[in-house]
């Protein structure tokens, strides 16, 4: 009986199928036996709204396969089955706790596709599913539901960003996140919003406003996810870019070099039509403006209420229920906010002094987020008790290696971002351990010894200054940093396109035979037609100020009185003539007067006297791509320290810091790497250089990748002696006059073309 009923279900399924086929090709002629299954879909859902949890077995299975044949079918019959949608819609949000797996799952199927075919919109979707969504208790539909979310958000964001959807879906989120804190709920927002963010099709504010109430939370699980969103979300957007760029390459000279050269066939030239679309693919995407994809943490709205919040929440309350692993990823996260936007947040960084031991677990993840947490702003008075306890537990004769390393590595992470933290004594005393045993502690010594010759040098002993700092000193270049000053921003390179204006200006008038400091009315002429405007210009030209009286106005607040930029810099220069065996200073003046990298080099006007044409802009360009090469080549100590000098302030801003710098060489030192741990590592590092290879081996290489033959020479020399023995034999036994033939038949051979007359 069981089998008469599954073979009789069986003919009905494949009844179904055969006549929504026949519908699709031509829905008039088939409009009656449409109407009739409708009228049976109908009676089974009766049938199964009047008992959904005890209906058979074999109605279960004719109500699943109506369904889909209605949904099939129905953009052929709208007005028949206009109702369908919302039946489909109430059946699921009443019965999905108690419906059979299949038949829920047909249902949810029917409902994506009646969106598929625009039946219904992307809202009406959401709506029916997303509630559903975060209240059943079946793990199978929950993953379904997420499934066919996502697909939906990412098909209606395809072609253009549908503003309209996601605003409404992300006030939902927002809205579940915020109306109960403590709901688990809103684990949900936090991975449909985490998902969007690496799809990059969610992008602004709002979706970070998302993570950033899901982070405050009372849920330890939506902690933890919108934490873990601000610290890595960034990071997978990229990975999944990388991803998506590192498609197979189409090699399109070997795929016509094969079309040439095998047989030719329709399938090898839609290959090479199929390739040629692909390239044309790309090069159109190359050509489109890249997105501006800003990181979540310069979205946030408040960020130091943010970070205030988050750290009195979830770090300072005795109440928090987070364990020491949540606990760190939050104090990652709050260091990074401080950091990254220079906060103040002064209680933070007296919650540290319990924890810097040794003995503390994680102790390295701590010591990285007080150094992530410090900035040119923080005051040293609160630093410097920090620094002191670091010195105090880790760096000591009695500490192990890896701990002492650690310690120091930690200092100096903390003085790169604020120097002025440091005094001199406890630094005369940490620079000592440059003569340990341990190789992490030497390396670690040195680190902050070179840090403090380019940011402190005064505060070290005269035989610990260096070269190149005690010239510095010596001659005011190099002056330690006063709290709270900042570097004065201007354009890179713009001292580098002025210097080449002057240039050019000198050769036309050498050309001209006019002297070099005469002024030139063809030059203001060409800049003119290059949209420039000297800074020479007329009084009566419209009402343009002469920014050359401001060089009498003196805004410093040095106590110095210094001319002018402009008068120092071609005083230095006239001077080079006259004193070639001058003092000291005077020499360095003329040095940084021709030097490009000279920490005291005057400041230029070019930008605010001028506007830059589309032409300097490009040179700029070309200027600054050929000092960036030139200082790659450059080998001079000095100026690799000016390089370093210019990054220290900036160092680690936007890239976090990890507790593995802060170990340093300690998880090699000691012996504790393991044999097959130093193997890994060397293979790590091997495996990112390239093999040593000849030329002709990267030929072969070459050639065999592009799908060609080797010569006949080449193959001759593969041959098996034996083969080339009896030719051998007889090529010693020829006569000068079977050599002669031979030779002449040669040369007739090449005359012709070779064997087959390849020429004319």
């Amino acid at each position: 009986m069981v089998k008469r009923k599954l073979g009789a279900l069986e003919k009905v399924d494949a009844d179904l199928a055969n006549l929504q086929n026949k519908i699709k090709r031509d829905p008039t002629s088939y409009q009656t036996d449409f109407l009739y299954q409708h009228v049976q879909y109908e009676n089974q859902r009766q049938i199964f709204l009047q008992a959904p949890t005890s209906a058979s077995d074999s109605g279960v299975i004719s109500f699943r396969e109506l369904i889909e044949f209605v949904a099939h079918v129905s953009d052929c019959y709208k007005e028949q089955t206009k109702e369908f949608p919302r039946q489909l819609i109430e059946i699921l949000s009443a019965h999905h706790a108690t419906l059979e797996p299949e038949l829920r799952e047909k249902i949810v199927g029917s409902l994506v596709l009646l969106r598929r075919k625009d039946l219904i919109d992307s809202h009406t979707l959401h709506q029916s599913l997303f509630p559903i969504l975060i209240s059943t208790p079946s793990k199978s539909l929950r993953a379904l539901l997420f499934q066919k979310i996502l697909s939906d958000l990412r098909t209606a964001n395809s072609k253009t960003i549908n503003h309209r959807l996601n605003r409404t879906v992300q006030t939902t989120l927002h809205n579940l996140v915020t109306d109960d804190r403590s709901s688990p709920k809103a684990l949900w927002a936090v991975k449909i919003t985490r998902d969007m963010w690496k799809r990059q099709i969610w992008t602004d504010a709002k979706a970070v406003e998302i993570m950033k109430e899901a982070a405050l939370s009372d849920n330890e699980k939506c902690i933890v996810g919108g934490v873990r969103f601000f610290l890595g979300g960034d990071k997978e957007r990229e990975e999944l870019e990388d991803e998506s760029s590192d498609e197979e390459t189409v090699d399109l000279a070997k795929l016509r070099h094969q079309v040439g050269v095998n047989k030719k066939s329709k399938k090898a030239g839609r290959k090479l039509e199929n390739a040629a679309a692909t390239i044309r693919r790309k090069e159109k995407k190359k050509g489109q403006p890249h997105p501006l994809n800003f990181s979540a943490l310069h979205l946030l709205h408040d960020p130091q209420g943010f970070a205030e919040t988050l750290f009195s929440k979830h770090l300072q309350n005795t109440k928090s229920k987070l364990n020491l692993e949540q606990k760190l990823l939050v104090l990652q996260l709050v260091s990074r906010l401080i950091g990254l936007h220079k906060l103040t947040v002064i209680s933070f960084y007296s919650y540290f002094l319990k924890y810097l031991t040794p003995r503390q677990p994680s102790v390295t993840s701590f010591l990285a987020s007080l150094a992530q947490a410090t900035h040119n702003l923080v005051p040293p008075d609160d630093l410097e008790p920090l620094i002191q306890k670091i010195a105090n537990e880790f760096v000591s004769e009695a500490a192990a290696g890896e701990v002492a390393a650690a310690g120091l590595n930690a200092i100096r992470e903390i003085c790169v971002r604020q120097p002025l933290a440091m005094n001199d004594t406890l630094l005369q005393d940490l620079v000592m351990y440059r003569k340990s045993k341990d190789k992490g502690v030497i390396m670690a010594a040195r680190g902050l010894l070179g840090l403090y010759r380019q940011v402190g040098a005064e505060m070290l002993k005269k035989r610990d200054r260096g070269r190149d700092a005690a010239l510095g000193l010596r001659s005011g270049e190099q002056k330690q940093q006063r709290f709270g000053e900042e570097a004065v921003g201007e354009i890179e390179g713009l001292d580098l396109l002025e210097k080449w204006k002057e240039e050019e200006k000198q050769k036309r008038r050498l050309e001209k035979g006019l002297p070099l400091d005469a002024s030139d009315e063809d030059d203001d002429e060409e800049d003119w037609n290059a949209w420039d405007i000297e800074e020479d210009d007329s009084d009566d030209s419209g009402g343009w100020i002469n920014v050359e009286s401001d060089d009498e106005i003196n805004i410093s607040d040095s106590e110095d009185d210094k001319p002018s930029t402009k008068k120092v810099r071609f005083d230095a220069q006239a001077s080079a003539g006259d004193k070639e065996n001058g003092t000291t200073k005077e020499g360095n003046e003329q040095v940084d007067a021709d030097s490009n990298t000279a920490p005291s080099q005057p400041k230029t006007t070019l930008a605010t006297t001028r506007i830059l044409t589309p032409a300097d802009l490009a040179k700029l360009q070309e200027l600054r791509t050929t000092a960036s090469v030139s200082s790659l080549l450059k080998t001079h100590k000095s100026h690799h320290t000016a390089r370093t000098a210019q990054t220290n302030s900036q160092r680690h801003m936007d890239d976090p810091l990890t507790a593995a710098e802060i170990e340093g060489l300690a998880s090699l030192s000691h012996g504790k790497a393991t044999r097959a741990q130093k193997q890994a590592l060397l293979q790590e590092h091997k495996d990112d250089r390239e093999d040593h290879k000849s030329k002709a081996a990267r030929k072969k290489e070459r050639k065999e990748s592009e799908g060609k033959s080797t010569t006949n020479k080449e193959k001759a020399r593969k041959k098996n002696f034996l083969m080339t023995l009896s030719k051998a034999k007889s090529k010693g036994k020829r006569s000068l006059v079977e050599h002669r033939n031979i030779l002449r038949a040669h040369a007739e051979r090449a005359k012709r073309g070779g064997k087959r007359g390849n020429r004319g």
